[in-house]
Parts: C-alpha cells; structure tokens; sequence
C-alpha cells in the first residue's frame, strides 16, 4: 500500500478562494519514502502580507513558479492509487480538490487524517497541532510553515503511527463505512455515533467546551453530519474547531426552532450569525385619535407600555410600516409615515384618498386597520401550540398569553388532560424571552398550519 503525504501552503482566503503557493508530496511505502514531488505555484494572485509572515513565501519568489494547470498532471499522476495522507487532512484535500475542479478533472482519493489517528493512538496529548505533536515527539521540522518541511515531519509522524498501531486503527479508518476521513480533526467518531435522530438542537463545542455554534435539526445525527461535508468556508473553518457535540431533544421542529432560536441569544456563538442581536430598540404600537381613528406609529421600546411587535432599528420599523400601508391601503399620515402635511401622500405610497380626505368611514378605515394589527406577530389572544413531545407518553407545547410568547414545556399525556385554560400552562412552561425572531416563527407556523 501507497501513501502520498501532501502539505500545501496557500494564500489563505478560504476553501474557494485559497489558491496553491506551494505543494510537497512524499510516496511512502510504510517503511521508506520512495518518490517526492516539491514546487512552489504561481497563484495567479497577491499574497497576503501575513501569509508571507507565516510562511516565508513572497510575491517575487512564486512570480516565475509554475501555476497549478501547469503542474497538475504530475500531482495527478504521482498520487493515483495512493491514500491521501495529511495533518488535518480536509484542508489540503479539499484546496486541491478545488484546483483541479476548476481545471474539469475530478480529484479523487482515499484519505487519512494524522491527526485524528494521533488521538487515537497518542491520546492524551495537550495540543495534536503538528507543532506540538513533533515537539513531544522529537520530529525536527526543517521549515516550519514550508510545504516540504511539514509533509516531511508528517513522513515521520505517520510511520510512528503505524508502527504503533497495534489495534488496527489505520485499517478500521479506510473503512468504507467509516466517517473519519470526513469528520472533524478534533471530534471523537463515537460522539457522532451516540448522537440521536430526532428533533432537537445540537451544540458544537470547541476543546475549552465554549460552544461555537448552535443548530436545530428534524434528525440531529444527520444535520450534524451534513456540516462536515459542506464545502463553504464558514462550514469548514467551523469544522477545524469542533471538539464536542451536544444536543437538546425537542419532540418537534417547532420547540426546536424555539428553542435554538433563545440559545443563540444566551449564548452568541461565534458561527451564529442571523440571530445574534439580542437587544430590540423600536416598538410598534396603535393609538386611536380624539375623532376615532386608530394610528399605528412606532417609538422607542421602553417607552411603550405593550407594543404590537419589536424591531431592530428604526428602518425595519419604518419598512414593515410601508409594507402594511400598503398591502391594507392605510393612511400613510395616519401610519406616521409623514408628518405636518395637509394631504396624504407618500413617496413610496401613492395619493390616500380614504378617511383622511373624508371620503371614507372611519369604522370601515379602522376594520382595515384592525386587519393589518392581526396580521402582525402572533395576535394578541392567548394559545397553548400543542405538539409531539420527547417520548410516546409526552406532549410538547410552545404558550402565548395577551399576544406574548412566554416559552415552551413538556408534560405527561394525562397531566395535560386537566389543563383546562392555556393559563394553566404557565405553570410547567420552561420561561423564554419574548422577540420579533419569536414572533417570526411562530407566526409562519401558524400561517402554514391554517393554510
């Protein structure tokens, strides 16, 4: 059996920008190295400044170097019918991939992580970084950060391994059935294996247990598998930092999707990024005037005593007004959306020539107003949404009360029986902050459920 052990350097910007600056292949037969291939590569583009600190390689020095198309065939061709052997393997596989993807050739070979077999068969380690591994080791690295120097430390580590191998790690690894190619480099397989496949949400955690990412699934094994294979670059930096999974089950994708949407507010994970804000400044609420008509107008939260939903900042407020304007045919003068003139009109909204130019009942102009409130949020009734729980004999369900989400719970079949009024509920519900992403949510289920 061959091994082609590879190390790149490249110019840093991620799995689909990252070009090659520099590629060293040893064929390693178990025992010896028998063939090497080392060049540095032009990347048809600039090197980034602290790129060039790290690795030493400069514009000048890659300017002549042959570019990828032209060395290709010879990387090609030295690693066919060899297993692709790397220090957290996905990386350098994955950029080479991408070469020869935007080439037309499908690069494709078994592959072999050290550092996911270092934890198996050196456990115990502080760090399995190259670096440290070698350092404990005793593997000089004649190049840190060089292409050459670090496949010919990984050469070395690797036949380490497999002289150590007495349980047949490498060989359980190439497994067909096996996912340790593709898993992260940190992540212990047995963790993937015990994960359940059921709603819920899960917790990506780094080697500090901080969680870094946080995610609802309808089959927690499969959705926390798919992130290993996905390709963008936030997935993959993601993935070298993946230590721990943790889930949550939830009987439902509803509960899930309440659930993750509160824990990344509590926890802000460095990977969560949609709903990360936590703090809502503008509320949105309805007055009616001396004459009987109602007003929608928008101010800032804490001085509104029940506002009818919340927004981020003043122009998602502003926006969301339009759009109700527009879609109830409402009075822009009388939505606030413009101020100290005598007729209706606004630019975005054309001429009102409703209850505000006395041409319309107010009672009729207020119904339309009464229609675009309901339309907003979740309403202002209270309700107990009733759905699967975590077992046969549990229900899940998600409580509003006066319009206001007050979390979700979970209960035996018969105890919920002799639950009458959704107040009832309040009593066994898990406590959660109300917002606008809550409202989001529960409003398109309502909406999906009635339709």
């Amino acid at each position: 059996m061959l091994y082609s052990i590879i190390d790149i350097e490249t110019t840093g910007n991620g799995y689909k920008g990252s070009k090659i600056t520099e590629i060293s292949i040893f064929i390693f037969d178990g025992k010896n190295i028998v063939n090497e291939f080392t060049s540095l590569v032009n990347p048809e583009q600039n090197i980034p400044v602290f790129i060039t600190n790290l690795t030493g390689i400069t514009n000048a020095m890659v300017r002549n170097a042959p570019k990828f198309y032209e060395i290709a065939k010879k990387v090609a061709e030295i690693t066919e019918d060899t297993i692709f052997v790397a220090h957290n393997v996905n990386f350098d596989y994955n950029i080479i991939h991408e070469e020869f993807k935007n080439l037309g050739f499908n690069f494709k070979r078994k592959k072999l992580c050290t550092v996911r077999l270092s934890r198996k068969i050196m456990p115990g380690l502080n760090s399995y970084s190259l670096g440290n591994i070698c350092s404990y080791e005793n593997i000089p690295i004649n190049g840190r950060h060089r292409a050459k120097g670090d496949a010919e430390a990984t050469t070395e580590l690797f036949k380490r391994l497999i002289e150590r191998d007495d349980n047949f790690i490498i060989n359980s690894f190439l497994n067909p059935k096996s996912r340790q190619a593709t898993l992260p480099p940190l992540l212990d397989k047995k963790i993937v294996d015990n994960l359940p496949e059921t709603f819920g949400v899960y917790y990506f955690k780094n080697t500090e247990k901080k969680i870094i990412y946080i995610g609802k699934a309808n089959n927690i094994k499969q959705r926390v598998i798919s992130h290993f294979y996905d390709k963008k670059k936030k997935e993959q930096t993601m993935c070298l930092e993946i230590a721990d999974v943790s889930f949550t089950k939830t009987g439902s994708e509803l509960l899930a999707l309440l659930h993750e949407s509160a824990e990344i507010k509590h926890f802000y994970p460095k990977f969560n990024r949609a709903q990360r804000r936590a703090n809502e400044a503008i509320g949105l609420f309805s007055y009616e005037d001396q004459k009987g008509i109602i007003h929608l107008a928008y101010n800032r939260l804490k001085l509104i005593s029940n506002p009818l939903t919340k927004y981020y900042n003043v122009s998602e407020a502003r926006n969301h007004l339009e759009t109700l304007c527009k879609e109830f045919k409402l009075c822009p003068k009388y939505c606030h959306l413009q101020t100290n003139v005598s007729s209706c009109f606004h630019y975005q909204i054309k001429e009102c020539k409703g209850v505000c130019c006395d041409k319309e009942a107010i009672i009729d102009y207020n119904l339309r107003v009464k229609k675009a409130i309901k339309s907003i949020g979740i309403g202002a009734e209270n309700l107990v949404i009733k759905e699967k729980g975590r077992t046969k004999n549990e229900i899940g369900f998600a409580l509003i009360l006066n319009g206001i989400y007050k979390g979700f719970g979970f209960m035996d079949i018969d105890q919920n029986k002799l639950l009458k009024t959704p107040e009832d509920y309040q009593f066994f519900v898990e406590p959660k902050k109300d917002n606008k992403d809550i409202h989001r949510i529960i409003s398109a289920y309502i909406k999906k459920e009635a339709s």
